[in-house]
């Protein structure tokens, strides 16, 4: 067994040593100080040392961990600008507000959270009185990624200046009547305050990493200067435990975002209890920052550990801290001095010592109320430290004590989380606590009063000045309309109207030859941004490397392999691509950055971000709704879709479902097209939506979910008549006849009608074949673009008519006189045709890839699920059987012939 103690070899043993004189007089210097003045003292020079070699520029490696102390001293910390006092005062207004806010809405048991904006005021509040920058100023302004238990407290001071008033706050958590306030931030619910929804929790540091990133790439392309903008997290140590929350730091490291800074509000405690019971969070945390290569300032303890420190001339105090685990840290803010005396600073002779020197007062003010996070100049000092550091990103881990001011009965509570409310004696105990101007005659009938000291008070004025010297008002988001971006040439749309002639062309292909059409459009060419998960060369899109480069804020450093080639790997700092390597969480955070900064920066930009259509929805549906969330526009494109057409992949890669998990979401537009002339009718659709002139009444707040194939086919010309396009965009519209497909069907043929979507149309066309040459059937085939869009528009007639107002969804309108039953068919499972069943005045029978995938040829895999050709014919003659329209015997004949 391996000796832990052991000195471990490292990869400077593999160099020859020059001078091993002068190595081992440095060991024996270090054996010397361990053995006169202790292990402790060693370690302290060598961490020293290490310190010195890295502010020199010695290449060593980091030290991953520091002592548990501030890494700004109190001799360090510079100047406090401003009037503390009454940033004191305003945030004494803030924490009063947000208790009484969610109080009184907690007797209509509609919830919310008192203790997180307790524990984080002032890391909120010497912001936006120092540091956040405002809309109204030069360039865009700061963005900032509020926590979402904290919201009380910004709401709060949107009361103190004037944005909100009483009855917003009193229907907090109540938004049916529409004066209320969302729970959480949330863009879509009050769109002038919130820019970024963060819960659900993970997706907010994700997100930020990925804005501050898409700011360089806004600024670095030469689409509007953003480099004032700072990118502000603000998070929960418990938080940190959602993989997304770290998936991206390295990123951040690698591209030097210096113009982002998480702020980890370490108050030791999660949901139910502590966050590391048995560890220490802020080491673990700070080691897996320093590790992936951001700065990293801790500020842990209040002005009043000052003095602990000064007394702790042998290193007692540094090293109690560092070993007492974090529930042990939550149960002294609860004792009192005597077991703090005996359990903290009996454990070490020389602590005990110091103790002696202590007052009861003095430790209880230490241990109950002297955080670094809750002391306006240690977080101003650290805030500072951020915004200056360059080359790196900050993460600032703050320590914070959960329910802070709230009184004993909050504090370091293990259930406070779900302390919804606090008693009329706890409310005036806080209002003494804060030195409040609130009597005891303004508690009427025991309901907590607001608390405003008047719009013209000394206090709103001062508020109002730092946010005019700032910017103006924060959070906030420009809801004002961009101008509608011009149409793009009609050229590129109508390349697709004559159809691919003998030419076999994918749908993904057709999509992707339509993009490179539309970024060389000169007006709105440079607004796209294609985001791809490393797999643009199976989409056919390395042909846009050279022409477009691939965004890389370090440009290309080498020489690529291929450079000799012609559609050779280019990167470049003005790059438009967005390639981010394997993970689509990440290329959805890019999607999203993108997709807003219309508002964020008023710069629509158009995204697309294509995928494979099984690893879209299936692993990033929350990011989906966080898009929706955040009135995201753009176009997320999966490709190599379906659950037959991917051959050989097999179960993993079988897409029979993402349209069923994009139908759930409000403002995703779902397309299944099955021609390349749809894509076009749809894209160019789109772009009018999302970035043209809006018709009246028309959410431009969507975007569109396409589904594309890599099963070469030819590509028809586009039918003429009216009414194709109108079809197309809302779902259906009849493809053929088999009379105009040239089937001759005998006057009093049996009909059928067959809908189908994306790749099953073929199989559809191939069945009407079969039905009119084998089983004297004639069938019509609609194509269905959009089944989703189709269930939409019903169910919007169905509200009309409780309304008292005459319509009918358009479906039953496109099948009025359609002769016959109806068949449906896609790649998907049956419930993705199923949703327009109800609506559908026809006998209705449905076939879909149900179950589970599997690996094998695109013929086996639809004999297999049933939705071949053969298989629809069979399915058809039973659903006219059924009507007496064709022999019964004739179904048992067809699967016999087709050998089902």
């Amino acid at each position: 067994m391996t000796d832990p103690n052991a000195i471990q070899p490292s990869a400077l043993d593999q160099l020859p040593d020059r001078d091993p004189e002068e190595t081992a007089e440095w060991q024996a210097s270090l054996d010397a100080v361990a053995r006169e003045a202790g292990p402790h003292r060693a370690a302290y020079l060598m961490r020293r040392t290490l310190e010195r070699a890295e502010a020199g520029g010695i290449a060593l490696p980091k030290l991953l961990e520091t002592d548990y102390v501030n890494t700004i001293p109190t001799s360090a910390e510079p100047g406090m600008p401003g009037d503390p006092e009454m940033e004191a005062r305003i945030t004494a207004w803030n924490r009063w507000n947000a208790a009484a806010m969610v109080t009184r809405g907690s007797k209509y048991g509609v919830g919310g959270h008192i203790a997180t904006f307790a524990s984080a005021a002032w890391l909120y509040e010497t912001g936006f009185n120092h540091f956040f920058k405002g809309k109204e100023g030069d360039g865009s302004g700061d963005q900032l990624y509020i926590q979402g238990h904290a919201s009380p407290g910004i709401y709060a001071r949107a009361f103190l200046d004037g944005r909100l008033n009483e009855a917003h706050l009193d229907n907090f958590r109540q938004e049916a009547g529409g004066n209320g306030l969302p729970s959480y931030p949330h863009p879509r619910r009050l769109p002038w305050l919130w820019e970024f929804p963060t819960v659900s929790m993970g997706l907010g540091p994700l997100s930020a990493i990925y804005q501050a990133r898409f700011n360089r790439y806004l600024t670095n392309r030469g689409i509007k200067d953003v480099s004032a903008s700072h990118v502000w997290a603000f998070l929960g140590d418990g938080e940190m435990d959602e993989p997304e929350s770290t998936a991206a730091i390295a990123l951040a490291a690698r591209e030097e975002l210096d113009n982002l800074t998480f702020v980890i509000n370490c108050n030791l405690q999660r949901l139910d209890g502590p966050v590391r019971a048995n560890f220490k969070i802020v080491q673990e945390l700070e080691a897996q920052f320093r590790g992936a290569g951001w700065n990293v300032v801790k500020t842990l303890w209040g002005t009043a550990w000052d003095e602990l420190f000064a007394l702790d001339t042998t290193g007692a105090l540094v090293r109690r801290l560092r070993e007492v685990p974090d529930a042990q840290v939550q149960t002294y803010q609860t004792r009192d001095a005597a077991y703090i005396r005996a359990d903290f600073f009996g454990k070490d002779p020389a602590l005990a010592e110091m103790a002696k020197l202590l007052s009861d007062d003095k430790i209880l003010e230490c241990f109950h109320l002297s955080r670094g996070g809750h002391e306006a100049r240690k977080v101003y000092a650290a805030y500072k430290a951020a915004v200056e550091h360059k080359g790196a990103p900050t993460v600032i881990l703050a320590q914070t004590v959960k329910g802070h001011t709230l009184g004993e009965g909050f504090a370091s509570k293990n259930a406070n989380h779900q302390m919804k409310k606090l008693t009329v004696d706890e409310f005036k105990a806080m209002r003494d606590r804060l030195d409040l101007p609130i009597k005891d005659s303004d508690f009427v009938d025991g309901v907590v009063p607001y608390g405003h000291p008047g719009a013209d008070s000394p206090e709103v004025r001062y508020l109002q000045e730092r946010r005019a010297a700032l910017g103006g008002p924060a959070p906030a988001r420009r809801t004002h309309a961009p101008a509608p971006l011009p149409a793009p040439a009609e050229k590129a749309f109508a390349a697709f109207d004559k159809g691919s002639g003998s030419q076999n062309v994918a749908t993904t292909m057709a999509f992707v030859r339509l993009v490179k059409d539309l970024v060389r459009d000169k007006e709105t060419g440079k607004r796209w941004v294609p985001i791809v998960p490393d797999e643009a060369r199976t989409f056919g899109m390395e042909s846009l490397f050279p022409s477009l480069g691939i965004y890389s804020p370090k440009g290309q450093t080498y020489e690529p392999v291929d450079r000799d080639q012609l559609m050779y790997y280019r990167e470049a700092r003005n790059g438009q691509i967005l390639n981010e390597g394997i993970t689509e969480a990440g290329s959805m955070a890019d999607f999203i950055a993108a997709s807003t900064a219309y508002a964020t920066h008023g710069e629509a930009m158009i995204p697309f971000y294509i995928f494979y259509s099984m690893f879209g929805w299936q692993r990033t549906a929350d990011q989906m709704w966080q898009l929706g969330d955040q009135l995201g526009r753009g176009f997320l494109v999966g490709a190599t879709a379906g659950r037959t057409t991917l051959t050989g992949e097999g179960l993993q890669h079988a897409d029979g479902h993402s349209p069923v998990i994009a139908a759930t979401n409000p403002a995703a537009l779902t397309y299944d097209p099955a021609f390349a002339y749809e894509i076009a009718v749809i894209v160019r659709e789109g772009l009018r939506r999302m970035y043209g002139e809006a018709k009246p009444g028309e959410d431009q707040n969507v975007f569109y979910y396409l589904t594309v194939y890599n099963e070469p086919l030819p590509q028809p010309a586009k039918p003429t008549g009216l009414g194709i396009d109108e079809g197309v965009v809302k779902g259906l519209y009849r493809f053929n006849t088999a009379e105009s497909a040239g089937l001759s069907p005998a006057a009093n043929a049996p009909r059928i009608q067959l809908l189908g979507s994306g790749t099953a149309i073929h199989w559809a066309l191939e069945a009407q074949k079969l039905l009119a040459e084998e089983w004297g059937v004639a069938a019509d085939v609609w194509s269905a673009t959009s089944w989703s869009e189709l269930r939409r528009d019903a169910m919007e007639a169905d509200a009309a008519l409780l309304r008292g107002e005459e319509r009918v969804p358009y479906v039953r309108q496109a099948l009025q006189g359609a002769e016959g039953p109806v068949l449906a068919v896609s790649d998907y499972m049956r419930q993705v045709p199923d949703q327009i069943a109800q609506w559908v005045e026809q006998d209705w029978s449905s076939l879909g890839a149900d179950g589970f995938g599997l690996s094998d040829t695109r013929e086996a895999a639809r004999r297999h699920f049933g939705v071949d050709a053969r298989s629809i014919v069979v399915a058809a003659l039973a659903q006219l059987a059924r009507r007496g329209e064709v022999k019964a015997t004739a179904v048992k004949e067809a699967r016999e012939k087709y050998g089902l």
